[in-house]
This record gives structure tokens, C-alpha cells and sequence, in this order.
């Protein structure tokens, strides 16, 4: 659809097209007119295809750019004609090129639509003509865009920034001072002093500050005297050594002078004169260094104080410049008047707070970065960011006057972007954890292995079961690194749950076959007829006056069972039906005194059995003859044997082995290379037991598992032990059964078996038992009761009194008895006191847990060029009573840089805990460091000697975590480079600063590069901007540059 013209008369001309070129429209009437783009008072000169379109005078006309298509906007423009009769209203449908991006504003720039075209303008901080912007520099100009300091130019803004020890006004640009004091003292170790731009520490009477300038040295009375001078000459431990800030020995026993950073040494080399670069001179605005010392003025709109440093806001003359401005001009053009009475920001800035541009409707206000225009469109007030989703921080946020900080939890670290916040993985770290370590978001855990337990939250020590019910051993404990085991007095050996103790056996029974029941009990045991089968049962009995039950393996001979030196009759060969075979022993009576104590005699016995049938029945001989000969032939056999007896082995072929049976004692003179053991196998020149779980199977000469519903426990054995309980073949478990545990069916804590598996009984009344599959309970002695049967625990006998955490109970005397010193009981009602793990112990009896057992080795690693020293039992308290010495002697030509993250001693024992640095042990030498209390803060500071004697000492007053505090040693040709930084305030000033020096692998980088110099270069820019953040690097860049990297 056209859109309409309208004429006087009632002529109506129809909008027939609106061409792309947008320089000529058609109407119905025939009238061509020619567009040139303005919104005018137009006239028609006629209607041919040559007419001309003219446009009158209009003093707000704006040139638009030509229709390019008919969509979007409206607007209209009045056409007139040369004839009143042809006055035309006609419409035109614009478009939005700004919406379309059809323009080409400058980045910086904005659109603004207009009648069938559009216009550019620059954007607020940004100059030119809208197709080209540029930024203004607020800052280049004498005023710099306002600020007192420095002035921050950003792309279509500026910042205000103020020196160190200063901090933004609300308005923005003026610098107040920062009082350092009330945030943790300053740092100061004794008394904070602030001053305009900085602050200073004092020591209290008797100290004297250190170098670092924020700890104090305590003063030696010797260091007091009038003349100062002992065996090390001038010392500056004298306070009349006359230093104005730092003194230095220098040879030959005299001292030498110098200045903290931002002082001058004056010519009398001890004073030190102040300087622009601390503090800012004393000055709130501009300083300026002279002869005299700084000299400070002020920002022009301000004006000096009478003290001479501080600076006062002026006072408003805006009236007044518009007075004046309105009289000088009374009979001037009325727009030249209404022009100069309008606010400009040449008068007070236009009223602006901040950032003032003049526009054809007045001044225009605008705020930096971090403030926003309040209504009255002229004042700037602080954005506070950490309302805003919390400032884009991860943990928290702490708003600053015209921007704000970012911090992390404690575990975690600010990243380069000083918002987010990273785990700090403490497990990669060396020397975290003596064992495993266990990392955590923002902790880690430490664990020990097994046998070992957890103290001083990192260190394990060895754990010392022995000491908690014995180990729960039935007779003997035995403490192990790692471990322990339970023993048996003599003539005992241990059970199979390697605690309990059950009687030695010497002697030992070996079966084979199967000896059928006796039809008659009465009937005589060597000759039994059943029928057509006759059994002939016999036994024998041989004696060795000294000897031993021996059941080994020996070298295989003819079957039989034979002596061990093979003779041609003294091995017997017969099919015995069953043959059982025993060895046994008993004392003999003690001999004469002077005489070998009392020795064993060795018995064996041997029984057999043999059938005869009918099937041997001959003509010749009946059953009755064939019996006679079975026994001539076990006769015959006997008297083999006997001979074999007073020989010096028995042996005996079983499971396809050949087995000694029993040993006479070899003399002292006699020695023999003794065969492998039962079990066991020759490998090489060495005898290897089957493992337990297996048996040796003689016939294959291997080890072969222990099938289904076995076990075996022990090393180099013949045969599996059945299971107990093989009726309820569910409780069996797997092949390889290695412990008869895996058998099942234990007896439950608080009962007890003769085997520790069921049936099983409770224990009895004054009895206890802890452990499952046991084979006896405890007593628990004295005579006292328990509540109820099947007790568990020592807490359940009824003791006459309640011992309460660190004691025992004493059953001889009834009473509860603090735990000795080394050992500890955390729990009520016990009757034995845990040992320490480890090496550690504790500083007095009646300890109540593990945290009070601390290691008093003193640690650390000392090196030439990297080390760390560090109190004992660290980060756990250390112990009290202790006193460490260690010594830093680098090599030559090296200076010692320490650095103290933090450390931690208690303040209550009026320095009964002490660190303290010095050249030598002898108090009269030079400190570097001294202090007993805690200091959080870290701080890092040159040795003032080129060795160190470093003592810590604890009282038996309270205890802390202590310290571990690292230290680097570098080429002292960098003395200067090095002293500059650790002096520099800006080191300390932001928690961001303070987290580097207590980050152990920012400082281990660091100090890579300052012990070796070289170093500085495999790490690249990048590596060092996500390492460290901008502040950091800003601080360092330019003093570690000109020593590195010097510009030519």
C-alpha cells in the first residue's frame, strides 16, 4: 500500500513508489518532485518530468541521509507549491538503518534514527565526529581528569589511584591516609606509630628494632654500657652505636650505617633523611624532594593546610563566576546571555563529582569505574561490586572505595584473575604427609600404614599394640616396627589364631589304614579269627636313650619301613591292612649336681595289623599254619626293627615320602648336613617350605592347595587340617584356606572354645573376651565381678571406682593411677594406658589423647644453597622443656634471605618461648630475629650476619603449632636488589602479598631463582602471570629487571 499526499483543494496525490536510490518520488497527479534528502517547506515549480523541487529556509533542518527502502518509521514533511492551490502534505515511511545495522558509526559511537536517515555521536569519554572516535585522556591535561595522584586513563574513562599507605576518597579522586596500625597492629611486633602516608614500628624500652623493621631484638645488658665495645669490637647490639635505622658491622670491629627504603644516609652517615618515595614524602598530594627534604603541594582545587601536608577542598566560587559571567554580557544577544548563564564545566567542574563534559544542552556528569550518577546527576557515589553477585568473587568479597577485593577460604588460593579461587593440593607438596596423603577441597588428611598410627597430624609412628591389653596375646608380646607378634613361654607353642597358646607336643601319632572293630573287647589282641579272615594284631615298642621326635623329610630309599642305613635284612616289606605309629618321650631322673640336667628318653610305637584269608589256604597249610607263619613273619620284622632302634634314624614311606621318624642327639663332634624339613623342597643350595594354604604332595613333589573344607596355617606341611563343623559345609569356604578363620563358625567376642570355633561357651563371671575365635577369656583380676556373662570389655567388670581419661585401674590395689608419662588413655574405665606411637611421648602423666604425644627430635633440612628449619612435632604443638639449636653456614660469597610465613607460640608465659637468630650462641653477638609470640603475618628479612645460630626454647608453660620457616642463600653481589624487596611495604600490604609468602610452591619457585640466578629464565611470562598476581609482579618487575634483565 502507497502512502498519501494531501493538497488544498482536495487534490490528492497518490505515492505511487519510493525508488531505491530514495531520490525521487512519483504521485498520481503527475507532479515530480526531486528529494534531496531534507525535511523542508518545499515549493513545485511544476509538473513535468524537469520540474524542480525548491525548499525554503528552516533553521533546524537536518541533512538525512536518502530513503533506501519503504519500511519502518513515519514521518512527514509539508511540501508547498509555487501555487497555493497545490499545497501537498506527503508521507514517507523511513527506516531504522541503527536497529538494521545499516550504518556505519564508529565502535565507540552512538546511533541515533532520524527522518529517512540516521546520525552518529561519540559515546561519553570518546571525541570526533561519530564515524571516527577517539578516547579522551581525562589524565593528559594539568588537572589530571581531577585525581590528586595518579590518574588512570581507561578506554572511554579514567581511574583515580592513590600511593602506597594511601586510600581513595568517596568522591573519588582526593587520597586519604591509610592507618596501617589498626589492622593487626601493622604487623608490629611491639608498638605501631601511623603517619600521613605510612606508619612506623617502635620497640618498647630494652628492644631495638630488627631490620625487617617490624620485629624487635631484645637489647643484652652488656650491649648497654657506655663504650659498647666486647671481644667482637663496636657491636650493634649497642643502642649507642648512633644508627638512625640499620646497622651493619663492618670490619675491622666498627659498624656501618643505612636506611630503610624511601631515606637518604645523610652526611654524617647515621641519620637518615626522609625522601619522596616513603610515604609519599608525608604529603597527602604532590611531593617534591629538595635540599631541605620534601616539600608538599596540592591538587589545584584544593588548598594547603596550615600544617603544611594535608590539603583542604576549596571553597565553592561557582556563584560568583556566574555573576560576573551575566554582567559583563547584560546588553549582549539574548542566546550569547542564556549561552554563558548555562552551567559549564569550566566553573567547579560543573558541579560534577567527577568527570564534566560540555553538551548544546549544558554540562554533562559522568563517574569512573566503580561509582554510579546519582539523580541529582551530579554527584558519584561508590558501587558497592560485593552486592552484585557477590563481586564475581568465589568466596568472599570486600568492598573498596571505587572498586573492591577478592579473597579465598583458608586451603584455598585467589588465581591470576584475583576472583576465582583454587584448591591449594597440599598433597602435592613435599613433605606433607609421612605416609598417604588425602586431598580435600581446602584440606587434606594425612594416613598411616597399617601398624602405625597418626600423630602430630602428619607423622606416623610406629604403633605399639603390646601396650593395649597385651596385644591381646595370651602370654607374650612382642612389639615390632610396623607390627607385633605373640609368643609362648616353653613348652607351649602358638595357636592358630597366633594369640593364644596351647601345649606343646612333642610326641606325634601317624596313621594308615583302617582298623576294623573288635566283634569281642575280650578277645585277645594278637590272634582274632573272623570266619575265613583272620587278623593278626601285634605292637612294638623301641626306645632311645637320647633323642628327639622327628618327623622330617628324608632321602628316598626301597620302600619298607627300614633303619636309615640300608642293610641287606633291615628293611621290612609287608601289605599291612594298619599300621599306626607313635613317638613319645618322658624325662629322666636329674643326674648328680655337676652333671648335664635331666635328658629324654624316646619311645616308639609301632602297632600292626595283617589279614589272612582263606584264599592262602593251602594243602599243605590251613588257616590255622598260615596265621603261624604271619606272626614268625611280624616276629622276624620286630627283630628287624629293634636292631634298627639303637640305629641312629627310624625311617617310615609315606604320601610317596620318605620320613624320619625320630633322632638320636648328634654329639658336639658330629656334624650333618640335615635334610629339608617335612614340606619342603631343595631349590638350589636352599630348603623351600610350601606356603600355608598348600601341603607337599610327596608323589607329584610339589605343593598342591588345601581342597574344600581344609586348611592349613603353617608353612611346610604334609597334610590339611579338616575344618570344625564339616556338617554344615556352608561355613567352608574356598580352596587355599590359609587360617582356619576362613573356616568359620568363630566363636563370638565374649566367648570361648578349646578350638575358638563352636560349640562355644560364654565367658564365665570376672572374665572378659574382646576377639572372636578365642580359646580362653581374660580375668579381670582382682577379684572383681562382671555384670553379666559373655563380657567383652574391662569396662564390664565391676570395678569398685570409675577412672576417668588418663588413668588406669589397678587391680591389686583398687584404685585409679595416672597414666605414666609416654603413654595416654582417652576413654573412662580402663585398666591399661596406650603407648605413644613412635619415638614421641608426652610432656607429663595423665595424658588423655593421642595429640599430647609429640616427637622431640628437632627437624629440618640444612643446605648450601635451599633449607628449612622447623620445631619438633610440627604442625602439631611442640613439646615442652625443649631446646633446638641449628646452624646456617653458606658457602662463600652467599648471604642468608629467611622468610617466617607464620608462626605460633603462646604469649601467655611471658616469653617462656623464644626464637631467636644470631651470629653465634654467645648473646652479646649480632640478631637478626627474636620473638616469642604469635606472629601470623609473614615476613621475610636478610641475615644481618653471614652465618646464623638459630635456638628455639620451650618452657613447661603452654605449647603452639611452632614453626616451619624456609630460607634461601644467594650471590651476595644481589645484597642490594634483595634488601630492597623484603624492606618494600607493598610486600605485606594486601592479604593477596601475605598468601605468596606462606604458598610453599611460590616461595620454592622464588627462591629457585635467588639461589640461582640463571633460573629466572625457564620461566616464561605467561608461567609468571598465572603464578603471581599483577600487584606482585608490578612490585618485583622493576627491581628484578635491572638486576636480570638491565635495559640498554
Amino acid at each position: 500500500m502507497g502512502h498519501f499526499l494531501r493538497g488544498r483543494g482536495g487534490n490528492i496525490g497518490h505515492l505511487r513508489s519510493c525508488q531505491p536510490s530514495g531520490k525521487k518520488l512519483f504521485l498520481e497527479t503527475g507532479a515530480y518532485f526531486s528529494w534531496d534528502g531534507r525535511c523542508s517547506f518545499m515549493r513545485v515549480l511544476g509538473t513535468s518530468s524537469s520540474t524542480k523541487l525548491l525548499y525554503g529556509g528552516n533553521d533546524q533542518v537536518e541533512h538525512l541521509k536518502p530513503i533506501s527502502s519503504c519500511v519502518s518509521l513515519i514521518s512527514a514533511c509539508a511540501v508547498h507549491s509555487a501555487s497555493p492551490r497545490a499545497h501537498f502534505l506527503f508521507i514517507v515511511q523511513d527506516v531504522d538503518e541503527c536497529a538494521q545495522g545499516l550504518d556505519d558509526c564508529h565502535t565507540n559511537a552512538l546511533c541515533q534514527n532520524t527522518l529517512t536517515s540516521y546520525k552518529c555521536s561519540c559515546k561519553p569519554g570518546y571525541q570526533g565526529e561519530g564515524r571516527q572516535c577517539e578516547d579522551i585522556d581525562e589524565c593528559e591535561n594539568e588537572l589530571k581528569g581531577g585525581c590528586v595522584h595518579d590518574c588512570l586513563n581507561i578506554p572511554g574513562n579514567y581511574r583515580c589511584t592513590c600511593f602506597d599507605g594511601f586510600m581513595l576518597a568517596h568522591d573519588g579522586h582526593n587520597c586519604l591516609d591509610v592507618d596501617e596500625c589498626l589492622e593487626n597492629n601493622g604487623g608490629c611486633q611491639h608498638t605501631c606509630l601511623n603517619a600521613l602516608g605510612s606508619y612506623e614500628c617502635r620497640c618498647k624500652e630494652g628492644f631495638f628494632l630488627s631490620d625487617n623493621q617490624h620485629t624487635c631484638i631484645h637489647r643484652s645488658e652488656w650491649g648497654g654500657g657506655g663504650l659498647g665495645r666486647g671481644q667482637e669490637g663496636l657491636s650493634c647490639m649497642n643502642k649507642n652505636h648512633g644508627c638512625s635505622h640499620i646497622c651493619k658491622e663492618a670490619p675491622k670491629g666498627s659498624v656501618a650505617c643505612e636506611c630503610r627504603p624511601g631515606f637518604e644516609l645523610a652526611k654524617n652517615q647515621r641519620d637518615c633523611i626522609l625522601t619522596c618515595n616513603h610515604g609519599n614524602g608525608g604529603c597527602q598530594h604532590s611531593c617534591e624532594d629538595t635540599a631541605e627534604g620534601p616539600e608538599c603541594s596540592c591538587h589545584p582545587q584544593y588548598k594547603m593546610h596550615t600544617d603544611g601536608r594535608s590539603c583542604l577542598e576549596r571553597e565553592d566560587t561557582a556563584l560568583e563566576v556566574m555573576e560576573n559571567n551575566a554582567t559583563s554580557v547584560v546588553d549582549g544577544d539574548k542566546r550569547v546571555k542564556r549561552r554563558l548563564l548555562m552551567e559549564t564545566c569550566a566553573v567547579n567542574n560543573g558541579g560534577c563529582d567527577r568527570t564534566c563534559k560540555d553538551t548544546s544542552t549544558g554540562v554533562h556528569c559522568s563517574c569512573p569505574v566503580g561509582f554510579t550518577l546519582q539523580l541529582d546527576g551530579k554527584t558519584c557515589k561508590d558501587i558497592d561490586e560485593c552486592q552484585t553477585r557477590n563481586g564475581g568473587c568465589d568466596h568472599f568479597c570486600k568492598n573498596t572505595v571505587g572498586s573492591f577485593d577478592c579473597s579465598c577460604k583458608k586451603g584455598f588460593k585467589l588465581l591470576t584473575d584475583e576472583k576465582s579461587c583454587q584448591d591449594v593440593d597440599e598433597c602435592s607438596l613435599d613433605r606433607t604427609c609421612d605416609h598417604s596423603c588425602i586431598n580435600h577441597p581446602g584440606t587434606f588428611t594425612c594416613a598411616c600404614n597399617k601398624g602405625y598410627t597418626l600423630y602430630g597430624f602428619t607423622h606416623c609412628g610406629d604403633t605399639n599394640e603390646c601396650s593395649i591389653n597385651n596385644g591381646g596375646c595370651q602370654q607374650v608380646c612382642v612389639n615390632t616396627v610396623g607390627s607385633y607378634e605373640c609368643q609362648c613361654h616353653s613348652a607351649y607353642k602358638l595357636h592358630w589364631n597366633k594369640k593364644d597358646c596351647v601345649g606343646l607336643q612333642e610326641a606325634y601319632s601317624v596313621t594308615c589304614g583302617t582298623s576294623p572293630p573288635l566283634r569281642n573287647k575280650q578277645q585277645k589282641s594278637n590272634d582274632s579269627a573272623f570266619g575265613d579272615v583272620a587278623t593278626i594284631r601285634t605292637s612294638v615298642t623301641f626306645k632311645l636313650n637320647e633323642g628327639k621326635c622327628s618327623l622330617k623329610k628324608a632321602e628316598l630309599f626301597p620302600e619298607g619301613l627300614r633303619p636309615a642305613q640300608p642293610e641287606k635284612h633291615s628293611s621290612v616289606k609287608e601289605s599291612f591292612r594298619y599300621a599306626h605309629l607313635t613317638c613319645g618321650f618322658r624325662k629322666r631322673v636329674p643326674g648328680a649336681p655337676g652333671r648335664p640336667s635331666a635328658t629324654k628318653e624316646v619311645f616308639i610305637t609301632v602297632e600292626f595289623e595283617l589279614e589272612t584269608n582263606q584264599k592262602e589256604v593251602t594243602a599243605a597249610c590251613d588257616l590255622s599254619c598260615i596265621v603261624k607263619r604271619t606272626e614268625k613273619r611280624l616276629r622276624k620284622a620286630i627283630r628287624t626293627l629293634r636292631k634298627a632302634a639303637h640305629r641312629e634314624q627310624f625311617h617310615l614311606q609315606l604320601s610317596g615320602m620318605d620320613l624320619e621318624v625320630a633322632r638320636k642327639s648328634p654329639r658336639a663332634s658330629e656334624r650333618r648336613t640335615e635334610a629339608c624339613g617335612v614340606g619342603q623342597s631343595h631349590v638350589g643350595n636352599q630348603c623351600v617350605s610350601c606356603r600355608a594354604g598348600t601341603y607337599y604332595d610327596g608323589s607329584q613333589e610339589r605343593c598342591i592347595l588345601c581342597p574344600n573344607g581344609t586348611f592349613q596355617n603353617e608353612e611346610g606341611q604334609v597334610t590339611c587340617e579338616p575344618c570344625p563343623r564339616p556338617d554344615n559345609p556352608r561355613t567352608l569356604k574356598t580352596p587355599d584356606a590359609w587360617n582356619v578363620s576362613e573356616c568359620g563358625g568363630l566363636c563370638q567376642p565374649g566367648e570361648y572354645s578349646a578350638d575358638g570355633f563352636a560349640p562355644c561357651q560364654l565367658c564365665a563371671l570376672g572374665t572378659f573376651q574382646p576377639e572372636a575365635g578365642r580359646t580362653s577369656c581374660f580375668s579381670c583380676g582382682g577379684g572383681l565381678p562382671t555384670k553379666h556373662l559373655g563380657a567383652t570389655s574391662f569396662q564390664d567388670c565391676e570395678t569398685r571406682v570409675q577412672c576417668s581419661p588418663g588413668h588406669f585401674y589397678n587391680t591389686t590395689t583398687h584404685r585409679c593411677i595416672r597414666c605414666p608419662a609416654g603413654t595416654y588413655q582417652p576413654e573412662f574405665g580402663k585398666n591399661n594406658c596406650v603407648s605413644c606411637p613412635g619415638n614421641t611421648t608426652t610432656d607429663f602423666d595423665g595424658s588423655t589423647n593421642i595429640t599430647q604425644c609429640k616427637n622431640r627430635r628437632c627437624g629440618g633440612e640444612l643446605g648450601d644453597f635451599t633449607g628449612y628449619i622447623e620445631s619438633p612435632n610440627y604442625p602439631g604443638n611442640y613439646p615442652a622443656n625443649t631446646e633446638c639449636t641449628w646452624t646456617i653456614n653458606p658457602p662463600p660469597k652467599r648471604r642468608i634471605l629467611i622468610v617466617v610465613p607464620e608462626i605460633f607460640l603462646p604469649i601467655e608465659d611471658d616469653c617462656g618461648d623464644y626464637l631467636v637468630m644470631r651470629k653465634t650462641s654467645s648473646s652479646n653477638s649480632v640478631t637478626t630475629y627474636e620473638t616469642c609470640q604469635t606472629y601470623e603475618r609473614p615476613i621475610a628479612f636478610t641475615s644481618r650476619s653471614k652465618k646464623l645460630w638459630i635456638q628455639f626454647k620451650s618452657n613447661e608453660g603452654n605449647s603452639a603449632r611452632g614453626f616451619q620457616v624456609p630460607y634461601v642463600t644467594y650471590d651476595e653481589d644481589y645484597q642490594e636488589l634483595i634488601e630492597d624487596i623484603v624492606r618494600d611495604g607493598r610486600l605485606y600490604a594486601s592479604e593477596n602479598h601475605q598468601e605468596i609468602l606462606k604458598d610453599k610452591k611460590l616461595i620454592k619457585a622464588l627462591f629457585d631463582v635467588l639461589a640461582h640466578p640463571q633460573n629466572y629464565f625457564k620461566y616464561t611470562a605467561q608461567e609468571s602471570r598465572e603464578m603471581f598476581p599483577k600487584s606482585f609482579i608490578r612490585l618485583l618487575r622493576s627491581k628484578v629487571s635491572r638486576f636480570l634483565r638491565p635495559y640498554k
